[in-house]
């Protein structure tokens, strides 16, 4: 398969995002790379893709076809690292440019990993379990060549749980004739999955906004909050945020958008979608349209849904302080730029996310060597390892006049460049 970054005749030319974002911020960091840039087309080129075919037999006895994908974008500080996504609109560029993401996540956070990411094109609400659980065995046959402990670990992501993590680890292990308990991260408890990381990557948003918040006055107590996709992200994230004395007064899934200027109560929310599936009919708040969604005045904004989500269109219209980025991509370059110029913080992605996979890090860690530590000591070293990556990435922003996506993306690529670099290319 050939992939022409500069054209984006990679699949689908009539789509050319989010890929073509990454690339974009990938450019727009080049200039301040030094002599690491002479290196830059390194990450304009995913590793390896690898494109199956997913076929299973259906309860209803016909055979369906499947796509799936798993895209390592970049090894050269460790073996690959990202989630897997089923939802229906998954592509190949948009799996290209979350495993390009997670490169620069897990550069930005010091984690010794790569970038990877991998997905299913399914809307798994239309699956029964027990289809589920063929799909998931038979794409996790398929992508066996490339995923191990050692080469490449996925996750959860988007349409995935820990059970699809358990049936991955389980036709992984049967394949090689052993348990291999760090194929996966993720994992229920039982299996060798780690406390703490159901809410890892939503403490992480929190813990980032709060870093924002402190460096530039908007404390999270008393603040409003507005928070895109109401699930394991999401979710999580207004969970502690409400406990934190924060007020939620939207929240937007893919059924409803509701709103309660006086805070809506988040444990009956969760609840609610717990019961049903989506916030649609929750009686806490009242239902408010897209438009408005985009318009409403808070401190703290949180898109933890999709990506592409917070275009120019919406960027000149939106009323609040901080934006924390809880889903990957969620921004455009063009409506960065839009932000920068309204004086709105924009937390990227690749940083206030991040508490899931470095979560994840402490699991493959455990699972190596068979120690678990407390839900205490998670949160701790998690705490620990974000605060130290706000820091130097805050630093190097307040230094160079820059905004702090972009320097987030300097730290990371240096430090993804300096490893190619210094490994050298073979033969």
């Amino acid at each position: 398969m050939t992939i022409n970054h500069g054209s984006l005749s990679y699949l689908d030319p009539a789509r050319p995002e989010p890929w073509a974002s990454f690339i974009e911020q990938i450019d727009r960091v080049a200039p301040h790379l030094g002599h690491l840039s002479r290196w830059i087309e390194t990450l304009k080129h995913p590793k390896r893709i690898l494109v199956v075919d997913v076929p299973i037999v259906r309860d209803d006895g016909t055979i369906a076809h499947y796509e799936g994908y798993r895209v390592q974008h970049n090894l050269s500080r460790g073996p690959g690292k990202g989630g897997v996504r089923f939802h229906p609109a998954v592509a190949l560029n948009e799996v290209m440019a979350l495993a390009g993401w997670m490169t620069i996540k897990n550069a930005a956070l010091g984690l010794p990993y790569g970038g990877a990411k991998g997905g299913i094109r399914i809307d798994p609400r239309t699956c029964s379990q027990a289809e589920l659980e063929r799909i998931t065995r038979r794409y996790t046959s398929e992508i066996g060549i490339v995923i191990g402990p050692d080469k490449d670990i996925p996750a959860p992501d988007v349409g995935t749980n820990e059970q699809t993590m358990a049936w991955m680890m389980d036709t992984y292990s049967m394949n090689v004739g052993h348990t291999a308990s760090g194929v996966v991260t993720g994992k229920p408890i039982a299996l060798g999955g780690s406390l703490g990381r159901q809410e890892g990557t939503g403490r992480g948003v929190c813990i980032a906004a709060r870093e924002a918040g402190i460096r530039m006055g908007v404390p999270i107590s008393g603040a409003r909050i507005v928070v895109q996709g109401f699930g394991n992200v999401g979710g999580v994230a207004a969970r502690i945020f409400r406990e934190s004395g924060a007020k939620i007064i939207a929240l937007q899934d893919a059924e409803a958008t509701v709103a309660n200027p006086a805070g809506i109560d988040i444990p009956a929310a969760l609840a609610h979608v717990a019961a049903h599936g989506s916030l649609s009919g929750f009686f806490g708040a009242e239902p408010v349209s897209e438009d408005d969604f985009w318009q409403i005045d808070c401190e703290y904004f949180i898109p933890a849904a999709l990506e592409g989500q917070v275009t120019p269109e919406r960027a000149r219209r939106m009323r609040t302080k901080i934006i924390v980025e809880g889903a990957n991509g969620p921004t455009t370059p063009a409506a960065d730029d839009i932000l920068h110029e309204r004086n709105i913080l924009v937390i990227p992605d690749v940083l206030a996310n991040a508490g899931g996979v470095t979560v994840s890090y402490f699991e493959w860690v455990q699972d190596f060597s068979s120690f678990f530590w407390s839900e205490e000591e998670i949160n701790a070293r998690l705490e620990s390892i974000m605060i130290k990556a706000f820091d130097a990435i805050w630093q190097t922003a307040q230094e160079r006049r820059l905004s702090i996506r972009t320097a987030a993306f300097i730290i990371a690529c240096q430090r993804v460049l300096a490893a190619r670099e210094q490994r050298g290319l073979y033969p």
